[in-house]
């Protein structure tokens, strides 16, 4: 098992990142900004190589439907 985040884990990802920039429209962000920020998540341990336009996709996709969550 794992410990730490992975490019396949888009859903804690993406929560992580909402709970350092609540302030943030993730539809407004840039694929090359979100890689970064990715990568930079102290919890992220993968291969930062790992990366596909997919996988950012999926990330951005469920930050978005957390921001919609009430």
């Amino acid at each position: 098992m794992t410990s730490g985040l992975t490019w396949d884990d888009a859903e804690e990802i993406a929560t992580a990142l909402r709970e350092r920039m609540p302030e943030l429209d993730p539809l407004t962000i840039r694929f090359t900004d979100l890689r970064d920020w990715v990568v930079a998540l102290p919890e992220f341990t993968d291969d930062p190589a790992g990366c596909t336009e997919g996988r950012l996709e999926a990330i951005q996709m469920a930050w978005v439907e957390q921001c919609r969550e009430p």
